[in-house]
């Protein structure tokens, strides 16, 4: 945790009159390993955090490198912060003016005084990009975690089943199997369902010929897997078999491409002309892909408006779609991680059509 300061302090040129409030909770956990609620206090002369009573014990377990102090009911998080900065002299704090909201900003200018505020510019988010062997070693065990996970649930699909129910026993394999939760909420689209990107999991039971979009993962250390997989129940008709035949070519077109120096906008194209070729274009309406870590959406983007390029460490879903309202869909993805030679995938599940 101390390199992840050092290189944060060096990213925004900290000068010994700065200082640093941080607020998200997942740039709080990356830059302490502490997991309650609280903030951070950091400048070139002190390493702090800011909690109350209920995680003082936990933070000084987490976070052995830094003070803990607790608020009290005489004295908020943001005037505790302003006081510890004022110790340090700081003249300028940076904060995450993208997450702290109009009321607590407020409220920490006036507790700060004459200390000026200004943007920390998403710096720790930044620093997360590229991941680090211990968070390698991490997500491969969520990601292990979910393929497991997935071998289950395809044995124990069946006809009637609702998609809650899927959902309920795909979620529960995950924890049994090490999961400390899931990363996000399980999506479990089955039939005409299968046309809403983000749909929720819902009382539809699943029938004869359906397509079942399964898009999970297992959180493991505080980092993120993200897999989709698209699976029959019984034959699908000839239509849904041509669009899942198309989107699997996709998604395959475009991991092959994922390489260190290559634009992210420029993998991105790739799926938007194989799926426009075919006519589907309008159909794929959402960006192929994204990075994954301590949150299950962060950078770099792929998609057509992403200024990144793809470095070693970065760690990126390629999920191309195909949504045809009233019909159903199709996504596959893969998470990959940005190697010096190319990519690799980091789930281990066969992306063909499984006819269960």
């Amino acid at each position: 945790m101390a390199d992840r300061i050092r290189r944060l302090t060096e990213r925004c040129g900290l000068a010994g009159s700065d200082g640093i409030l941080v607020h998200r909770p997942s740039n709080v956990f990356y830059l302490s390993g502490f997991t309650g609620e609280g903030q951070l206090v950091v400048s070139g002369k002190r390493r702090a955090i800011v909690t109350d009573f209920r995680y003082v014990e936990q933070a000084q377990a987490q976070a052995p490198g830094y003070e803990v102090h607790s608020v009290t009911n005489d004295v908020n998080h943001a005037q505790l912060a302003a006081k510890l900065l004022k110790e340090t002299g700081a003249e300028t704090v940076l904060y995450e003016d993208d997450f702290v909201t109009v009321r607590e900003a407020d409220r920490l200018a006036s507790a700060l005084g004459g200390i000026g505020m200004a943007s920390l510019g998403n710096a720790p988010e930044s620093l997360r990009e590229i991941k680090d062997d211990a968070e390698i070693a991490l997500l491969r065990k969520a990601f292990e975690i979910s393929d497991e996970a997935f071998g289950y649930i395809v044995g124990v699909i069946r006809e009637g089943l609702s998609e809650t129910q899927v959902k309920r026993m795909l979620e529960f394999r995950m924890l049994e199997l090490g999961a400390q939760e899931a990363a996000f909420a399980t999506i479990v689209a089955s039939g005409p369902n299968g046309s809403l990107p983000h749909a929720i999991a819902g009382e539809r039971t699943l029938k004869k010929g359906d397509l079942v979009t399964l898009d999970f993962g297992a959180k493991y250390g505080g980092y993120c897997a993200d897999m989709t997989r698209t699976v029959a129940v019984g034959r699908p008709d000839s239509r849904m078999l041509e669009i899942f035949g198309l989107v699997l070519e996709t998604q395959k077109a475009c991991q092959d491409a994922l390489a260190p120096g290559k634009a992210c906008s420029q993998v991105d194209g790739i799926a938007r002309k194989i799926i426009g070729d075919a006519g589907y274009g309008d159909k794929f309406g959402h960006g192929l892909g994204h990075a994954v870590g301590i949150d299950v959406h962060e950078n770099p983007r792929l998609n057509p408006r992403s200024p990144d390029t793809l470095q070693p460490g970065h760690v990126v879903t390629v999920e191309p779609g195909v949504y045809l309202p009233g019909l159903g869909g199709v996504r596959i993805e893969n998470t990959c991680l940005i190697t010096p030679a190319g990519a690799e995938s980091l789930v281990a599940s066969p992306r063909e059509l499984q006819i269960l």
